[in-house]
């Protein structure tokens, strides 16, 4: 089952501040819903470890980033791969920055292809799961880069669910 959502939103921070908050898994990790904990292995690599509670499954979801592309202070891709109970999950995450009225404009995307079990016995309550994460995490984001208002900037996130067109 993949997921695909972007958006976009405004921050008064510059292109470079901004990109240096998006890199620095230290500053941004915590914003995550139910984070655990980070292990930085370099500057390019680290995990992190959040709880995660989807119907019967619970536990601790282990995922292994990279940051895979980094152009300071206009772009930061990361990658990762991650494993919890019953399911393993691909991801990638893509923050393009433009400057824009003495701050900057980030335009996100963010892909998740999850495998396994997990999928079998959450199916219909993964992609609303998701959905509820990731607005908080955009809005987390907001608040930390110093955006006016989470709720005026709302991302629009958009959504596509492959390879399970029954329940859409």
């Amino acid at each position: 089952m993949a997921f695909n959502f972007s958006g976009e939103f405004a921050v008064p921070k510059t292109p470079e501040e901004s990109y240096d908050f998006l890199t620095d898994p230290r500053r941004f990790c915590p914003l995550l819903p139910d984070y655990e904990s980070v292990e930085i292995a370099d500057a390019e690599n680290f995990t992190v470890k959040v709880k995660v509670g989807i119907s019967h499954i619970r536990g601790t979801a282990t995922v292994k980033l990279q940051l895979a592309e980094h152009q300071r202070p206009t772009r930061a891709v990361y990658v990762g791969k991650g494993t919890v109970a019953g399911g393993n999950v691909d991801l990638s995450a893509i923050f393009d920055l433009r400057p824009q009225d003495g701050g900057t404009v980030v335009a996100w995307r963010g892909e998740a292809q999850i495998f396994g079990r997990l999928t079998s016995i959450a199916g219909g309550l993964l992609e609303p799961l998701a959905r509820k994460n990731l607005q908080k995490v955009i809005e987390g984001l907001q608040m930390a880069m110093g955006a006016p208002s989470a709720s005026q900037g709302a991302a629009t996130a958009g959504r596509e669910v492959l390879g399970d067109r029954s329940g859409s």
